[in-house]
């Protein structure tokens, strides 16, 4: 089991309640480790991701506290590829069932990420993200970004 380390505790300062309680619950059942890289933005910051090309708008959900990032902590650092985030989705998608929250994940912009098939969880994400891929092409917008995962404003 894992849990959160003081910079991804401070990182959930300002993030909407019901992304906290999903990021907690799924820190401790999730089969990675992840940390919280961000999650309450300035504006300064997000023009800063815009300018560097790391985001593609000026009014992310990252604003109002609405969503986080989740990145993969494997091997002692950050990991951003998709296969180590698919399993911090599988997490956070049983997190939100849980509790009754609906999610939307930044590599399958189109559905709640509680719509993705469970019943072969893994290959189903991956099977949705490719889709995306394929529909959306590599100029996606949004961007796909598999750490970040965002509720309702």
């Amino acid at each position: 089991m894992f849990m959160f380390g003081s910079r991804s505790e401070e990182n959930l300062e300002g993030v909407d309640p019901r992304l906290v309680r999903c990021a907690r619950r799924a820190i401790a059942t999730t089969s990675v480790d992840f940390t919280v890289f961000e999650g309450l933005r300035t504006i300064e910051r997000q023009r800063e991701l815009v300018r560097n090309g790391v985001s593609r708008t000026l009014d992310s959900y990252h604003l109002t506290g609405h969503a986080l990032d989740l990145v993969p902590w494997i091997a002692g650092r950050e990991q951003w590829q998709m296969p180590a985030c698919i399993q911090v989705a599988i997490a956070m998608r049983e997190a939100a069932l849980e509790f009754g929250v609906t999610i939307t994940w930044g590599a399958v912009w189109d559905r709640k990420l509680v719509d993705l098939n469970p019943a072969k969880l893994g290959l189903a994400i991956e099977n949705y993200v490719a889709r995306f891929k394929a529909i959306h092409g590599p100029e996606a917008r949004p961007l796909i970004d598999g750490p970040h995962f965002q509720v309702a404003r």
